[in-house]
C-alpha cells in the first residue's frame, strides 16, 4: 500500500509550526513557507526586519517539499533556447547566477544536497538534434556539458547540476530562521492583503511590506497576476529502496516532461506525464489522479526497468508563465510578489528572494534585472522602488 499524498521526502519527524491566534505586528511579513520565502526571510533577518511568516500548510508543504530534487544551473529554457527568447547576455547571466546560487543552497542546509550532475535523455530524434544545438552552445560559451552515451541512455551530462532533499531543506531552513528571531506561523491560510494588513481567519498581521512568497496558487493570493501566471499540477511517485538499477544522478527525458533520480537509500523517485493528461492538470488542486499515476507507474516498469513496489504517491501545485521567466515584481505599493517558476523553482526561486529584499529594502534592483532583464522595471509599477518611508526612487 503507498502513501497517499505523502512525498518520500517526508520522515515523519517534523514537529508543526503553531497557527497564528491573533493580531501580531512585524516590519515584513513573509506568505509562504517554501525555499523562496525561507530564503527571503533569510535575507530580512541579515537587515535586522521583524519577521512574521505564514503558510496555508506548513514548512515546505507545497511544491518546494514536494518536488523531483533536482537543483539545475540555467533558466526554465534550456540554454540555446534561452539564448534564442532572452539573448545572450541574459541567458549567460542567468547561468552564472545560478551556478553561483547552488554552493549557498549547499552551505544553507547542510547535508541536504549531493553534487552528482544530471543528465538530459534523449526521448526522439528531434531531441537528439536539439541537444546537441544545446551541447555545442554551452560549449561555445566555456559552460561544462558532456555528451553520453551508455546503457542509461544517449544525451547530455551537465556536471555543476545536484540533487537534494527539498523537505529537508526546507525544514532547516525554517528552523535557523525560528531560531534567529522570524515567528513563523502554519495552517494560517491568508484570506485577504489589504493595504500591508495580512488577514487570516484567527488573526491579522500589520506590517511595512508584504512579500508573497509561494509559487502555485498566486494568481489567487493576487488576482491581477491572474492571466499572467497559471498553476499546474505536477505528480509523482517514490518506491521502495531497491538494487536492481543504480541512476547515478538526476535525469531528465522528453524536454523534462519525465523526470527521475535513485535517492541515497535506493529508493527511485519519478515524476511527469503533465502535458499527456492535457487541460486537467491545469490545477490548484494538489491530489493525485489515476490517469497520471497509471502513465508513471507504466513508464516506471516498461522505460526505467524499476519493478520494486511503489511506496509514495503525491502531487504538488507550480506556477507556469507564458515567457518562462518568474514574476518577481512590487504588484501594489508595498506588496511583491515572486513565483510563476515554471517547474525549476529551487534554485530561481532562492535568487528571486535575494533580489527582492535588496530591492525592497536596500534599493538595489541587480538581482532582480539579473534575471528579468528588460522586464526588471515591472518591479517598480508601484512607486519607489524602496518601499520604506523615504521615497527614493529607482537606483537603475
Amino acid at each position: 500500500m503507498s502513501k497517499s499524498n505523502i512525498p518520500v521526502w517526508d520522515d515523519g519527524r517534523w514537529t508543526p509550526l503553531p497557527a497564528l491566534n491573533g493580531d501580531v505586528s512585524a516590519d515584513s511579513c513573509v506568505i509562504g513557507l517554501g525555499g523562496t520565502g525561507l530564503t527571503l526571510i533569510e535575507e530580512l533577518l541579515r537587515r535586522d526586519e521583524r519577521v512574521v511568516g505564514l503558510d496555508a500548510g506548513d514548512v515546505g508543504a507545497g511544491a518546494a517539499g514536494r518536488n523531483g530534487g533536482f537543483l539545475l544551473a540555467g533558466a526554465y529554457d534550456f540554454y540555446h533556447d534561452a539564448v534564442r527568447k532572452h539573448g545572450h547576455d541574459r541567458a549567460r547571466a542567468i547561468y552564472a547566477a545560478t551556478l553561483a546560487e547552488l554552493p549557498r543552497i549547499a552551505s544553507a542546509a547542510p547535508g541536504t544536497v549531493r553534487f552528482t550532475g544530471s543528465r538530459r535523455l534523449v526521448a526522439d530524434d528531434w531531441e537528439l538534434e536539439d541537444c546537441r544545438a544545446q551541447q555545442a552552445m554551452m560549449q561555445a560559451d566555456g559552460l561544462a556539458c558532456e555528451w553520453v552515451e551508455d546503457a542509461l541512455g544517449v544525451g547530455l551530462f551537465l556536471p555543476s547540476d545536484a540533487s537534494f532533499n527539498p523537505l529537508a531543506r526546507c525544514r532547516a531552513l525554517a528552523l535557523r530562521a525560528r531560531d534567529d528571531g522570524a515567528r513563523l506561523f502554519a495552517r494560517t491560510p491568508v484570506q485577504q492583503i489589504d493595504g500591508t494588513r495580512v488577514i487570516t481567519a484567527q488573526g491579522s498581521v500589520h506590517c511595512a511590506r508584504v512579500f508573497v512568497a509561494v509559487d502555485g496558487r498566486l494568481e489567487l493570493l493576487l488576482p491581477e497576476l491572474a492571466g499572467r501566471v497559471r498553476t499546474a499540477r505536477l505528480q509523482m511517485l517514490a518506491t521502495a529502496p531497491t538494487a536492481e538499477r543504480t541512476i547515478p544522478c538526476p535525469m531528465y527525458y522528453r524536454e523534462g516532461y519525465e523526470y527521475w533520480q535513485q535517492l541515497p537509500d535506493g529508493s527511485v523517485a519519478f515524476g511527469g506525464f503533465r502535458d499527456r493528461a492535457g487541460e486537467s492538470e491545469w490545477s490548484t488542486d494538489a491530489t493525485p489522479t489515476a490517469a497520471v499515476q497509471d502513465m508513471l507507474e507504466s513508464f516506471l516498469r516498461s522505460h526505467i526497468g524499476v519493478t520494486a513496489p511503489i511506496t509514495h504517491r503525491w502531487a504538488a501545485c507550480a506556477g507556469y508563465t507564458d515567457t518562462g521567466l518568474p514574476v518577481i515584481e512590487q504588484v501594489r505599493e508595498r506588496v511583491w510578489a515572486l513565483g510563476g517558476y515554471s517547474g525549476t523553482g529551487n534554485v530561481i526561486g532562492a535568487l528571486a528572494a535575494r533580489g527582492v529584499a535588496a530591492a525592497a529594502l536596500d534599493g538595489d534592483p541587480s538581482g532582480i534585472r539579473t534575471l528579468l532583464g528588460d522586464q526588471w522595471s515591472t518591479a517598480v509599477t508601484h512607486g519607489a522602488l524602496r518601499d520604506d518611508s523615504s521615497g527614493v526612487g529607482p537606483t537603475a
